[in-house]
């Protein structure tokens, strides 16, 4: 089905007559959150089920620019209008929309984000919030002046076991935590040739507008849309964009770090267009109360991740290279799905905490925290139980299906006033600016960067050009 196509044969048009948004507006009950989604292919879908599942939300609008995600969508909510451009809907729609939820590729989010959050709109955004570093900033400083409902979409920062480690790291179970190991076998790089030519643009999409603000660029099949883009500089942020974000989130969030004042990425040299398929990331942090009076961050992705470290040796582990779990997986079948893995063996996807006394091996994901200490676990089931009842934190519940929504509707009953987010853009902007360093530091393998968090500059000024992008008109 192509764009014509689908507009003739949808119920309402993007471009077609349509009710007035104060007639929207007039037949939704006070107690229902008017939702419009931009992006509802792929994790944009997951969104739309996961918010929609909400009893209080009624979905008004949806967008993409590839018809077939559109069809796909509209099937679902077939009272809801369409539209190709989220610049058309945020202003035809106006008040008829309550909330934004933007689930598009990488360097749209902002953009999308930032319009609807001019128009007073609480925004929920896919991970990681921005492509740039002055994007992240700009969002954080214009919900703030605002005072603008938001959350970033890392829904297991909702989870049990995320909340668990938080807890018992600042319960003091290991002691100041010094060092941080984390890592994905995950491979969201490309180290092949730039494409040469250009392929007939599918009928069913809008190649102008899925590029947005970003250059003109021609199309190639298979190489950008619809998964592609994650590994290319001007459009992802490659594994440690995907994948890091989540795995980043909970040790980030139990030392309550602030941005990095070092980053250091080693990897192939930079081609400009792919970002490396294989990259470690050391970052060093100032000091918290969790931490000693500095930190250091390792980050590990690419095939076979991580290196072993002694950090990272488990009992009865035989000290050898690369990730025994990780072989055991097809890399870019890694997902939220990660199997558990034995005990002499480090789990696909996790992050070690290193402290003064001992280690916290943090599994990813639905797996409780394990303490390793003189070479062996140790039984923390007491201090599981301790925290988990002095914080109200329940029973485990191993069903993703079940679990994978709350994040999701935390966000709906904030705008409603009965909640509040757990990560609300004044902490995914630190986050993801955190994340972003890394990336820019992979232009430069081998040299050690310095973040001046004050004026939001490196030292070194060839890196700083890589802070902010040129918004193409479009």
């Amino acid at each position: 089905m192509n764009k014509r196509e689908f507009i003739k044969k949808s119920s309402v048009g993007a471009l077609g007559i349509m009710l007035a948004p104060s007639i929207l507006k007039g037949r939704l009950p006070k107690a229902k959150l008017r939702t419009a989604h931009i992006g509802v292919g792929n994790m944009g879908m997951e969104d739309l089920k996961a918010i929609s599942s909400h009893a209080a939300v009624d979905v008004v609008a949806l967008c993409d620019v590839d018809a077939l995600n559109l069809s796909a969508a509209h099937k679902m909510h077939p009272g809801a209008r369409v539209f190709f451009d989220y610049r058309a809907m945020l202003e035809e729609m106006g008040d008829g929309i309550d909330a934004v939820i933007v689930s598009t590729p990488d360097h749209t989010h902002a953009p999308a984000s930032l319009m609807a959050m001019e128009m007073d709109k609480p925004v929920y955004c896919q991970k990681p919030l921005t492509h740039y570093v002055s994007e992240s900033r700009e969002m954080k400083r214009l919900a703030a002046e605002k005072g603008l409902v938001t959350q970033m979409g890392i829904q297991v920062h909702s989870f049990y076991d995320y909340k668990l480690a938080t807890l018992l790291i600042q319960s003091g179970i290991i002691g100041k935590v010094h060092t941080v190991h984390a890592w994905s076998p995950k491979n969201w790089g490309y180290d092949g040739p730039m494409p040469q030519g250009e392929d007939p643009v599918p009928e069913q999409l809008d190649w102008n507008l899925w590029l947005g603000t970003s250059k003109k660029q021609p199309y190639k099949k298979d190489m950008y849309h619809p998964g592609n883009w994650r590994k290319l500089m001007d459009y992802g942020c490659g594994t440690l964009g995907d994948m890091g974000v989540h795995i980043f989130d909970t040790p980030y969030n139990a030392l309550q770090l602030d941005v990095p004042r070092t980053i250091t990425t080693e990897c192939r040299p930079s081609n400009g267009f792919g970002f490396p398929e294989k990259n470690t990331v050391t970052y060093e942090f100032h000091g918290t109360e969790y931490t000693g009076k500095s930190l250091k961050w390792v980050w590990y992705d690419g095939p076979r991740a991580p290196e072993l470290h002694e950090d990272l040796m488990l009992p009865g582990m035989e000290m050898k290279k690369g990730n025994k779990s990780a072989d055991k997986a097809d890399e870019n079948s890694i997902s939220l799905d990660a199997g558990v893995a034995d005990e002499n063996e480090l789990p696909e996807q996790g992050a070690m905490f290193v402290g003064e006394k001992g280690r916290l091996l943090l599994p990813h994901f639905m797996q409780l925290p394990k303490k390793i200490r003189r070479g062996k676990y140790v039984d923390i089931s007491k201090e599981i139980a301790k925290v988990s009842e002095a914080h109200n934190l329940g029973e485990p519940i191993r069903n993703y299906g079940t679990e994978g929504p709350k994040h999701y509707h935390q966000f709906v009953d904030a705008c409603l006033g009965k909640d509040t987010t757990t990560a609300p853009f004044d902490y995914a902007a630190r986050l993801t600016e955190t994340i972003l360093l890394g990336t820019i530091a992979g232009r430069f393998p081998g040299e050690t960067l310095h973040w001046d968090a004050e004026t939001a500059q490196f030292k070194e000024e060839k890196a700083n050009q890589y802070l902010a992008g040129d918004y193409r008109n479009f």
